[in-house]
C-alpha cells in the first residue's frame, strides 16, 4: 500500500467517530470551565444565581399582574370593582385592540429584564419571561389563530440581529401551540426611540410605520392576533400595528406583552 493512501473505510469510521466523540468532550469541558470561572449572575442584582437570570430575591420583587384588572387593557385594580367594569382609560381612549395582558408591571427588575433582552443579547431570559408571558395571556391565547410580534425595521432588525419580540413569541408559542407568523406585519418605516416622547408625539412618530404584507392579506383576514411585545407603555405602537391587521380584515387584534406601565396612585373607576 503507498505511504498517503487514505485510510481503509473501517479504519476511517473509527476515527471519525471518536473525532467527533473528542469534539464534544472538549465543547462541554470548555463550557464548564466557563461556568466555574464566570458563573451566572442575577441580571438585576449580579449575584450568583443557578437558573435563568434572575435571582430568588430579584424575583420575589417582580410585580406580577394578578386579578382585579380592567378586563379590557389589563390595568390592575387596586380593588374589585365587579364584573366587567372597565377601567377610566378604557372608557376614555379605548384603543384598536381588543383587549390587553401583561405578565408584570414595569418596575425596576422588569426594566432590567427587558433592556437585558433587548439591548444586551440576554435572549437566555426569553424562555423564562415567555413562559410568564403565556401565563398572563392565557384567555388571549385560547382563542388566537396566530401570534404576530411587533416589528423591527430592517435597518434597526440588523444592527440588533434579533428582535426581542419575536425571541418572545417563538417561548409563548411552544407554552400555547399558537404558531408565530412573523413576517404577516412589516415595519416600513424607520421610527425613532419612543422613549421621551409624549403621548401624542409617540402617535405620531409610529403613524403609517407598519404594514400587512401584500402576500399575507389572506392570512390575516377572519383570524383572530394576538399581537406580541416586551413593553406597553402609551400603546401607541401596538395600537398603530392593531389598526392595520384590522384595516386588512383580521376579525380580531389582543396585545400581549412581558411588562406594561402602571401609574402608582389610585386609579378612579
Amino acid at each position: 500500500m503507498e505511504a498517503n493512501a487514505a485510510p481503509t473505510p473501517s479504519i476511517a469510521a473509527p476515527l471519525r467517530a471518536a473525532w467527533t466523540t473528542g469534539r464534544h468532550v472538549l465543547s462541554r469541558a470548555a463550557r464548564l470551565a466557563l461556568d466555574i470561572a464566570l458563573p451566572t449572575q442575577c441580571v438585576s442584582c449580579h449575584e450568583p444565581v443557578d437558573g435563568e437570570g434572575v435571582c430568588a430575591s430579584c424575583w420575589a420583587r417582580l410585580s406580577f399582574i394578578e386579578r382585579p384588572y380592567c378586563p379590557r387593557l389589563g390595568i390592575p385594580f387596586v380593588y374589585d370593582p365587579g364584573p366587567d367594569m372597565l377601567s377610566m382609560e378604557a372608557i376614555a381612549s379605548p384603543p384598536a385592540y381588543q383587549r390587553a395582558r401583561a405578565a408584570v408591571r414595569y418596575d425596576d427588575v422588569a426594566r432590567t429584564l427587558v433592556h437585558a433582552l433587548k439591548y444586551q443579547d440576554r435572549t437566555d431570559l426569553a424562555p423564562a419571561m415567555g413562559r410568564w408571558m403565556a401565563r398572563a395571556g392565557g384567555e388571549l391565547l385560547a382563542g388566537a389563530d396566530m401570534l404576530v410580534p411587533v416589528p423591527l425595521h430592517w435597518r434597526r432588525a440588523w444592527r440588533r440581529r434579533y428582535n426581542q419580540s419575536g425571541a418572545l413569541a417563538r417561548v409563548i408559542a411552544r407554552q400555547s401551540g399558537v404558531k408565530v407568523q412573523s413576517e404577516v406585519l412589516r415595519r416600513v418605516r424607520a421610527t425613532e426611540q419612543q422613549i421621551g416622547l409624549s403621548r401624542s408625539q409617540r402617535a405620531t412618530n409610529v403613524q403609517g410605520a407598519f404594514q400587512v404584507s401584500p402576500d399575507r392579506q389572506a392570512e390575516v383576514q377572519g383570524r383572530r392576533i394576538v399581537l406580541i411585545d416586551d413593553v406597553l407603555t402609551s400603546g401607541a405602537t401596538l395600537d398603530a400595528c392593531a389598526r392595520v391587521l384590522l384595516r386588512a380584515k383580521a376579525a380580531q387584534v389582543d396585545v400581549l406583552v412581558f411588562a406594561r406601565v402602571v401609574e402608582s396612585g389610585p386609579r378612579p373607576i
